[in-house]
């Protein structure tokens, strides 16, 4: 029974998992193995399950793009949890982006790590993945500001100045406080506005 065991773990500590290349992920979509249905990013390789959304991640989601639409008109594309391709193996799916604006709002191509002026995710049962992995992916990607909008803490985590694979900066906006984009310091919220009441 011991030998049977300990044979067992010995099989599972060879098994390798399957790394995925963004090209390979593509296809997979245009081949419809995978579909919107699936719910599912690339994150370095591998094919991830996306968290389920709660009424406040909806309602956080839904005050982002409003504020934003209203305030940018057309100095920006704003792109509500669609994915942003970051070679070689990884593409996120922000809860909201800022894009470069462009005529064709990207009906030729999938928007870019290049083309994103700031990405900002809703985490409550996603916090750790936010602020660790798919951090680490914005900041290798040179996306210049990402924002964590906390909202088990209440909190909007800020992080700017991608350098060498991590962001430099980073400082936490409480309740009652203001915050706008790097990119558009003209748009100006409180956080309140931002962050759903409980």
């Amino acid at each position: 029974m011991i030998a049977a065991s300990n044979h067992g773990k010995a099989m599972s500590a060879d098994l390798h998992q399957h790394r995925f290349s963004l090209a390979q992920y593509h296809e997979m979509i245009e081949r419809g193995i995978l579909t919107e249905d699936d719910r599912v990013e690339l994150l370095r390789g591998a094919i991830v399950s996306m968290s389920p959304i709660g009424n406040r991640h909806i309602a956080a989601v839904n005050r982002l793009t409003r504020f934003f639409v209203l305030a940018l008109g057309d100095r920006g594309v704003v792109s509500v949890q669609n994915p942003i391709a970051t070679p070689p193996d990884s593409e996120p799916q922000p809860d909201v982006v800022i894009l470069r604006p462009r005529d064709d709002l990207y009906d030729t191509t999938r928007p870019s790590a290049e083309a994103t002026l700031l990405a900002v995710e809703v985490a409550d049962s996603s916090l750790a993945l936010d602020r660790g992995l798919k951090l680490s992916i914005y900041a290798e990607a040179g996306v210049p500001e990402y924002w964590v909008l906390d909202l088990k803490h209440d909190v909007i985590e800020v992080y700017r100045a991608p350098e060498d694979g991590r962001y430099a900066e980073m400082h936490t906006v409480h309740r009652g406080e203001r915050i706008a984009p790097l990119a558009f310091p003209d748009v100006v919220a409180t956080s309140d506005a931002l962050i759903p009441t409980r």
